[in-house]
């Protein structure tokens, strides 16, 4: 079978998913229709609409779109039924029951962001970077029944850069990622569908990697320097890591400040109260449990994302603040 004879339906909803399915797209593949999440409430009173990255795209290209509330609903089953696809590429979207992915004759294969059996879960490079891994990738895998659980296709490497923050990786990755998706349906293709796999070992999963809720991104300072320089770079630019700027005098009502860089100093702060502040020549540092971290880049509440030497300028006596 010739590429553009294989029938496949594409699902995703994320920018990261847009990677994949650009390259199918654009190298001749077969894309017969797109599965999405349904557009998502925006704005103050939630009265807007913003359809997902991988929607718009789809749309642009003249592509069919669906988008079902539930993946079990009958019409959504039928209709996508009628595609009559031999292959479903699933990229960044969310958990299928088997009526789904058992659906085509080739099966259903995942992109998924972290080398498997490591990092299962929705947010696999924000844990990576956040854990200080120097090496991730992504993994291409046949769907089964439990989340990210299914027999490995293939995998590709990816070094992760000591400065390097979630976006950075994430850009890396998706592009990693979309190379390895058309490689996997190149595989699917040259075996007639019986593309080898291998199971997981489960003895090689050493990290989860859950949804980040607002409380996942709250500091703690009275961690080691390395762990919340690991933290705040797994977070940034977004969802973002954030702490409270609170006022050693009681009274006064503490803000959350967000910090998007920091940088090591390894000048020890052993004895100095965890988040404690000082300022040296326009820098702003924090103390945490064994050394002083450089806040290089922060955002005040209500305010725009700015360097700390900005912040400064309207910053006085930092000394008389805690950071917790």
């Amino acid at each position: 079978m010739e590429k553009k004879n294989l029938r496949i339906v594409f699902m995703g909803t994320p920018e990261f998913a847009v990677g994949s399915l650009q390259r199918l797209v654009e190298n001749g593949y077969n894309v017969v229709a797109v599965v999405t999440q349904p557009d998502k409430p925006v704005g103050r009173h939630a009265s807007v609409l913003r359809p997902s990255p991988v929607k718009e795209y789809a749309l642009a290209h003249g592509l069919p779109v669906l988008q079902p509330l539930k993946m079990k609903d009958e019409q959504f089953l039928e209709e996508l039924r009628s595609y009559n696809a031999d292959l479903q590429v699933v990229v960044a979207f969310r958990m299928l029951p088997e009526v789904v992915w058992a659906m085509p004759r080739f099966g259903t294969f995942n992109v998924h962001a972290a080398l498997l059996p490591d990092y299962r879960g929705a947010a696999p490079i924000n844990w990576a970077v956040i854990n200080g891994e120097t090496l991730t990738g992504v993994t291409t895998f046949f769907l089964d029944h439990d989340i990210d659980t299914g027999r490995i296709i293939a995998q590709r490497q990816f070094p992760i850069p000591d400065d390097a923050d979630v976006e950075y990786v994430y850009d890396a990755l998706m592009q990693l990622g979309a190379q390895l998706c058309t490689d996997t349906v190149d595989l699917v293709l040259s075996t007639d569908g019986n593309a080898p796999s291998q199971p997981q070992q489960d003895s090689e999963a050493h990290h989860a990697a859950p949804k980040i809720f607002k409380q996942t991104c709250a500091i703690d300072f009275s961690l080691t320097a390395k762990r919340i320089y690991d933290f705040v770079r797994g977070l940034s630019p977004a969802p973002g890591a954030w702490c409270l700027l609170t006022p050693r005098d009681a009274n006064a009502p503490a803000q959350v400040l967000k910090v998007y860089k920091t940088a090591k100093t390894h000048e020890s702060s052993v004895g100095v109260e965890v988040g404690t502040l000082k300022a040296e020549n326009r820098r702003l540092f924090v103390a945490t449990v064994d050394e002083w971290l450089e806040i290089v880049e922060l955002q005040p509440a209500g305010k725009k994302r700015m360097a700390a030497r900005d912040y400064l300028n309207g910053f006085q006596h930092p000394e008389h603040f805690l950071l917790k």
